[in-house]
């Protein structure tokens, strides 16, 4: 796929001393890593010879047998076109003495020589005694390496080409581990991909610590970070080794190694350079920190004819096989039952402590809220009752309105009422179908034609449903929130709105209807994750309440939340059929909530385009969807994304919750009237 980079990280069995077999295990790899299109392959600090030959590296056959090795690999390399831009560790003798190199070739060719930094000699590291320093390199300094002058430093970038937007660097073990990395300054000059060629010892909890840095870096530095450790072969004179090796994106990991395994490994994955640009375009501090290290550089470089980095291109394209990377169909939700637990819980907190915090600037108001036993109002009940509790306000200021209309069904509304009951809430039902009759009649809408009475309107919407159209869903929906804010007034109380991130960014919402409210707290939560809050309060923080009568019915509420969250989801705005069942379904008009915040998470979390997104959609939902099916609902969230822009513009207060946000106020501003013909034009045109 295009703008997608192959990666590996590779971990060869290592023989101390072994310089032949090592090689052969590099070799064995590197074939590997061809045949799986891969475009850049990273293999441990010093796998040549091994990390642990201690006072073996000052000897000349040593560093002999070395060089023969990577002559050996070179000339592999060019007979079977190994085209991997590699990264291979070994050690270097210059003139000044011993260095710990990475060496980067292709195609048997030798393209530059990257030192270690940063040497460590304390606790169990000793390196000073063998290795020289990379900072003591100037840059735009070349060294001598099997009879050819290459290109030696701290200072190298590798570019590829035609896939310019692979842009390689590479550090050496410590050099992660200090404070400020040689990583840090290449990708602030371009760099998308880091590699890491350690060795690093293993030591209890030190594998949580590779990831805590790693993750960090490739974080921070909106980048790409293939980190890879040396294998059990290593000497255990004095250590451990585990051949760990990992890549990371943007503070994830994509793919990691079997720790411990004595097998040669191949790690591999598909780094989206997309998104990584696409990342460091809307973080604007990236580019400052970028311009000023630069500016820095140039004032120790005036007396210097060189630049801060040298870029030295290799032959790169995107992998035209497979995609070595799952793309998750419901990226809101993590696959981890413990992260997922664990970010349930942190969105319920963002929830609560907003909405606490809004009630002491109002002066610990009462809490009104309609709830209709849908998910999204259910959410904003528990939000409301925890809320209370922070303030030491009773439950009963808890006023929870039912407003049955033209398409309440038996079922919503006795959720709406055990809901309420359990949380030890107020409940108020008033209805408003005869109220939205009759504003319907004085607009002379087409329905109320004959109909004296709510039951003659009903018969009529029965017998001909097309008569229930937007004016009619819509005179309901600003009917409640009429109700609502009266109510608000009344008792002198603060109205939380209900609608979620999913339906901010749809604009299923009616405008000056239940668009409005005076504190969002759902805002930040997409649909296909407001779920798993719910089955979480249901399991976690409802069991911790007990029997505590102030706190309501912990077993009815349990029990009404899973009845909550098995009801199919409708804004239930027309009739229910002769039977008394839901009508209207939310998913049937506009389309599976899964597919609309998977487009919604590419779209505005990373800047994708439509066709970018159907690409990724038709890796993650497989079978599940055709491509006509996914160009249909596609088409539907980019046209009602645009259009309701107005909507989103003027949204109510409410708290942010993860990385995906709408508010005019943050994240997202945008034009109301801005066309998306363009991005139409690019669904229409997909072909798989």
């Amino acid at each position: 796929m295009k703008e997608f980079a192959r990666v590996a990280v590779c971990v060869p069995p290592c023989v101390v001393g072994g310089f032949t077999q090592n090689a052969d295990e590099v070799i064995s790899l590197m074939k590997s890593a061809t045949s799986q299109e891969v475009g850049v392959a990273v293999f441990p600090e010093l796998c040549l010879c091994s990390y642990t030959l201690r006072d073996l590296f000052f000897d000349r056959t040593q560093l002999d047998c070395c060089y023969a090795a990577l002559a050996r690999i070179l000339a592999v390399s060019k007979e079977l076109l190994l085209t991997p831009l590699t990264f291979i560790g070994m050690p270097l003798e210059t003139h000044q003495g011993l260095y710990n190199v990475a060496v980067a070739i292709q195609n048997g060719e030798i393209l530059g020589v990257i030192p270690k930094s940063f040497i460590p000699s304390y606790r169990e590291f000793e390196e000073r005694r063998w290795f020289r320093p990379g900072t003591e390199i100037s840059r735009g300094s070349t060294t001598f390496l099997l009879g050819k002058q290459v290109p030696f430093g701290t200072d190298l970038l590798f570019v590829g080409n035609p896939l310019r937007s692979l842009v390689v660097a590479a550090e050496i073990c410590e050099d992660i581990w200090v404070q400020m990395p040689p990583s840090m300054r290449m990708v602030g000059n371009g760099a998308t991909v880091i590699c890491n060629l350690s060795a690093s010892n293993f030591t209890i909890g030190k594998a949580d610590l590779r990831r805590l840095l790693c993750k960090s870096a490739s974080d921070r530095g909106k980048c790409a970070y293939l980190y890879v450790a040396a294998g059990p072969g290593e000497s255990s004179t004095d250590l451990a080794f585990d051949a760990d090796a990992f890549i990371c994106e943007n503070g994830a990991i994509l793919a990691e190694s079997r720790r411990f395994s004595r097998e040669p490994q191949i790690i591999c994955s598909d780094i989206d350079l997309e998104l990584l640009a696409h990342d460091r375009r809307v973080t604007g501090t990236f580019g400052d920190c970028a311009v000023h290290e630069a500016s820095l550089v140039t004032m120790q470089l005036q007396h210097m004819q060189r630049g801060a980095v040298r870029e030295i291109v290799f032959q790169a394209t995107h992998p035209n096989i497979g995609m070595m990377r799952k793309i998750e169909p419901h990226p809101f939700i993590p696959q981890d039952p413990q992260t997922l637990a664990t970010r349930t819980w942190e969105i319920f907190e963002i929830q609560t402590n907003a909405l606490a915090t809004r009630m002491r600037a109002c002066g610990k108001p009462k809490l009104v809220l309609g709830v209709s036993g849908g998910l999204d109002s259910t959410q904003a009940a528990l939000v409301a009752a925890v809320a209370l509790d922070l303030n030491k306000q009773p439950r009963s200021d808890l006023v929870c309105i039912t407003m049955p209309g033209l398409g309440t069904t038996s079922v919503t509304k006795n959720n709406a009422v055990a809901l309420t009951e359990s949380l030890g809430g107020t409940l108020m039902t008033i209805p408003i179908s005869e109220a939205s009759r009759i504003v319907l009649t004085s607009i002379g809408h087409p329905a109320t034609h004959g109909a004296n009475t709510l039951d003659e309107f009903l018969a009529i919407l029965r017998n001909d449903p097309k008569l229930a159209n937007v004016t009619l869903e819509n005179v309901q929906a600003r009917m409640r929130t009429l109700v609502l804010m009266s109510v608000a007034n009344q008792v002198n109380g603060l109205v939380v709105g209900t609608g979620d991130l999913s339906e901010k960014a749809l604009g299923w919402c009616t405008y000056s209807g239940d668009h409005i409210a005076n504190y969002d707290v759902n805002c930040g939560v997409p649909k296909t994750l407001i779920q798993f809050v719910i089955r979480w309060v249901a399991n976690e923080r409802v069991t911790q309440w007990g029997d505590d009568p102030t706190k309501g019915n912990a077993t009815l509420l349990r029990q009404t939340l899973f009845s909550i969250l098995n009801t199919p989801i409708s804004p239930e705005l027309v009739p229910p059929d002769a039977h008394g069942r839901i009508a209207q379904l939310t998913e049937s008009s506009i389309g599976p909530y899964e597919l609309h915040d998977f487009f919604l998470y590419h779209f505005v979390r990373h800047g994708r385009g439509p066709q970018r997104i159907l690409d990724l959609a038709r890796i993650a939902f497989g079978t599940r969807y055709t491509v006509d099916e996914l160009k249909k609902w596609l088409t539907i969230f980019i046209t009602r994304f645009f259009r309701n822009q107005f909507k989103r513009s003027c949204a109510t207060d409410g708290p942010k919750v993860g990385m995906v946000a709408l508010s005019p106020r943050g994240d997202w501003r945008m034009p109301s009237d801005a066309s998306c013909d363009d991005w139409i034009h690019q669904i229409k045109t997909y072909t798989e």
